[in-house]
């Protein structure tokens, strides 16, 4: 039985060069680099996201786990055709036009690339132009906003209007601190979520 449990516990504990070490010694030993991912990296992940979500787990450390499980993953990817590495759909992700806050989106990202998603993350200050090109060069499934200046919400709104006006048939999910689900309501979003693990399962609900 290869040693999954301290791959994980090393990820959920945010230890980088740890993580790399033992996910080396498991390709050196012949493991399957699918279960690598999924046994040891993503459950660790998993693990990360319950405990963020419930408060015992805040974002700093969040984002050394997310970083030290991507480590992992680069050093199995190579041995992985791109047709097997999991992929529930794609998700575009960026921060509204007019907002430079990245660490939340960034968070996101990282736990919906945990949970299976290909993520093409766009970056901050994205216009809804920039959104609906992205959707259409990557064929996406998802395109995800982030916003957290209450002036920047409104960008959310004239992103989806973009979407509609061009037939995309892409489903778009809102976040941030100063958004609500009356909020995505109002601007006919196909979902909110409060935070990052939120956003993986209403991720994962869409495309049930």
């Amino acid at each position: 039985m290869a040693n999954f449990e301290s791959l994980s516990q090393s990820v959920i504990s945010g230890k980088e060069a740890q993580v790399k070490e033992q996910t080396q010694a498991l390709i050196d030993a012949g493991t399957d680099p699918l279960e690598i991912i999924n046994q040891g990296l993503i459950a660790g992940m998993n693990v990360v996201g319950a405990r963020f979500k419930n408060g015992e787990m805040f974002v700093p450390e969040v984002l050394m786990s997310a970083k030290s499980m991507s480590s992992g993953i680069e050093l199995v990817k190579p041995l992985i055709a791109e047709s097997d590495m999991p992929n529930k759909g794609t998700v575009i992700i960026g921060t509204v036009k007019g907002d430079l806050h990245d660490i939340g989106k960034n968070l996101v990202a990282m736990m919906l690339e945990s949970g299976g998603f290909k993520v093409i993350n766009l970056g901050i200050d994205i216009s809804p132009e920039k959104f609906v090109e992205g959707a259409k060069e990557y064929n996406t499934d998802i395109i995800a906003m982030s916003a957290l200046l209450t002036t920047t919400m409104l960008h959310m709104k004239d992103t989806i209007e973009l979407v509609k006006e061009e037939g995309l048939k892409v489903k778009c999910i809102i976040g941030g601190a100063p958004i609500s689900q009356d909020f995505a309501d109002e601007i006919g979003a196909d979902g909110f979520a409060p935070d990052a693990a939120s956003a993986t399962d209403l991720c994962g609900k869409l495309m049930a």
